[in-house]
């Protein structure tokens, strides 16, 4: 008498290990070949070496139940086929160029890598790419695509979540700061806005009740967050981006906007022109190098790239960073001096 077979319970989720040999099953019976239980379990013994035929069952279900692909059992040809010839998984993505793109993004997300979205972000993408990996050369665009790693400031994963849940539920936040030019910590009580990135720092962009205005705060220089059941309501206009006057150069916030130009010469000519850095960026062509012009509110990060380029780059416009450049300048003279 035969025994009926316990049937085990239905996968809800499916390891991340067994990804890559899903989207190959999936591959092969989108070949129109048939394959049957026994064939699927061979063909996969390379890869993944020995595949149990329960294993290719509860893959097979996972496919028909969890991706709701068309999955049908031809007894005529004893294998598997899709009832429709064009299905495959994930339906968003079969393309070659969006999964190139998706795999990108993956190396890009390197960027984040000491902030806690790091990994469930990492996590989620490989589940989405890992066709990438079903043709035999998984490793390639890892190691040909390339994000160098920068300094970054590492954030307490309980800060991170606090930010974020008082951002997504427009609940205002308290923390102990120091920025600086503060000697101590101090309590900030902020309705967070926006969470921004710039050159390996996070920062948390919201309206300092204290100083009842908007403020940028690092959350690296944050402790002892809280998530007060105080609610507030988001300002129409409270985009970060309203306060930068129109250029694009990281984050800072000023109050004042200025008409900058700067000449640019030599290596400064080159990286002037081959970035957008203002929506109203002129350029003009000078004897020798160019002359780079635009408005913004961002005043110390525009003294903090032309100093960057050291002596291929003068300013002109307006006073105030001219003397601001005269006087680092000077200092770096002094400094100089002392060494010598």
């Amino acid at each position: 008498m035969d025994m009926e077979t316990e049937k085990k319970p239905a996968r809800l989720s499916v390891p991340k290990a067994a990804l890559h040999r899903i989207y190959r099953i999936d591959e092969l019976i989108a070949s129109g070949e048939y394959p049957n239980t026994k064939e699927l379990a061979k063909s996969l013994l390379d890869d993944w070496g020995k595949v149990s035929i329960s294993t290719i069952v509860r893959d097979i279900d996972f496919l028909r139940d969890r991706f709701r692909a068309p999955i049908k059992y031809s007894p005529l040809h004893r294998g598997y086929y899709y009832t429709e010839k064009k299905y495959r998984i994930p339906a968003g993505f079969t393309s070659t160029e969006n999964m190139l793109a998706l795999g990108m993004a993956k190396s890009i997300l390197s960027l984040y890598r000491e902030t806690p979205l790091y990994e469930s972000s990492v996590s989620l993408l490989e589940s989405i790419t890992a066709p990438l990996a079903a043709d035999g050369n998984k490793d390639w665009l890892e190691n040909r695509i390339v994000v160098p790693k920068i300094a970054t400031a590492k954030i307490q994963s309980e800060i991170w979540d606090i930010i974020v849940a008082g951002i997504k539920e427009n609940r205002i936040v308290t923390f102990d700061y120091r920025g600086k030019w503060d000697e101590d910590y101090q309590n900030r009580r902020v309705r967070p806005y926006q969470l921004l990135f710039d050159s390996g720092v996070w920062y948390l962009y919201g309206h300092a009740e204290e100083r009842k205005a908007v403020r940028v705060f690092s959350l690296s220089r944050m402790k002892n967050a809280l998530l007060t059941k105080d609610r507030f309501v988001l300002p129409q206009n409270y985009s970060y981006t309203n306060l930068t006057g129109g250029s694009f150069f990281g984050v800072f916030i000023g109050m004042e906007k200025f008409h900058f130009a700067i000449d640019c010469f030599d290596e400064a000519e080159l990286y002037a022109t081959e970035r957008q850095w203002a929506e109203d960026q002129k350029i003009k062509k000078l004897d020798e190098g160019v002359a780079l012009e635009f408005t913004s509110t961002q005043y110390d990060k525009v003294l903090q790239w032309v100093l960057s380029c050291g002596s291929s780059a003068i300013p002109r416009k307006p006073k105030e960073l001219v003397d601001d450049w005269k006087r680092q300048v000077k200092q770096m003279v002094k400094n100089v001096s002392r060494e010598t």
